[in-house]
């Protein structure tokens, strides 16, 4: 089975899964980026490959690499680039995208995550029976192949999140999704943190009894650029202190 139900809602029977094929359907991909110029140019390319119609929404926290111009450069009328001045976050910046954007599908995920574009189409198929899907290394066919330690810190984490939120979810810090706009009228992420956001995101979501998937991919590690974690131990136990106290506000603020 490609997905895996996650949350607490239920979908009216009647809506097939193929009339969520792409085609048709206007698709918002919101990139937000740092430093990422060797390789927005190639993630363009491969979006394009796998959706239409799409709009690209590459939100850039003016980037020393000067990646928003980058984009920017590629002449691409698909591509809409917002380049933050004085403001950074990888929620905010998404937060920012989402409000940019118009297409009935919406969708982001890391833009140093090459895997993503050719998943999307199978998780976007999959909206005819669920208003959101998660990119997830822990259903059955994912994998994070990833080195050790950023491996073991995510498994860690999930199991937290899993015993203290509960609802099903198994990649709560995935990062990669794709949803139905009117998710957005009920829940949208908290413009605060890095990656942390996504688990208030879910939690959020499936308390509000929006029905949630989890499509397998494989996550590996960048080939290019630097990546937004950081490589060192005393980095990956503040990355996982912030990320369990968000676990713990996650449920207090959406009511426990």
């Amino acid at each position: 089975m490609a997905g895996e139900t996650a949350g607490t809602g239920q979908r009216q029977q009647g809506a097939a899964t193929a009339s969520w094929e792409t085609g048709g359907r206007l698709v918002s991909v919101i990139l937000a980026t740092y430093n990422e110029r060797e390789s927005i140019g190639e993630m363009v390319r491969r979006i394009h490959e796998h959706i239409s119609p799409v709009e690209i929404i590459v939100v850039d926290d003016d980037s020393p690499d000067r990646t928003w111009e980058v984009a920017g450069a590629l002449g691409d009328p698909s591509v809409r680039v917002v380049r933050r001045i004085g403001v950074k976050g990888l929620a905010s910046a998404l937060l920012r995208g989402i409000l940019e954007s118009k297409g009935e599908i919406v969708c982001w995920w890391d833009a140093d995550m090459p895997m993503c574009p050719e998943t999307a189409p199978g998780m976007i198929r999959l909206l005819g029976e669920c208003d959101i899907v998660i990119g997830s290394r822990y259903a059955p066919g994912g994998a994070d192949l990833r080195g050790p330690a950023r491996v073991w810190t995510s498994r860690a984490l999930n199991g937290l999140a899993r015993a203290v939120l509960g609802h099903g979810i198994r990649d709560y810090d995935s990062g990669f999704i794709v949803l139905r706009r009117s998710v957005l009228d009920r829940v949208l992420p908290v413009p605060t943190g890095f990656g942390e956001y996504f688990i208030e995101f879910m939690y959020t979501a499936a308390k509000r009894g929006l029905v949630i998937r989890e499509f397998p991919y494989s996550l590996t590690e960048r080939t290019e650029g630097a990546s937004k974690g950081s490589p060192h131990l005393p980095g990956f136990l503040g990355i996982g202190f912030r990320y369990g106290v968000r676990i713990f506000v996650a449920r207090f603020r959406a009511g426990g």
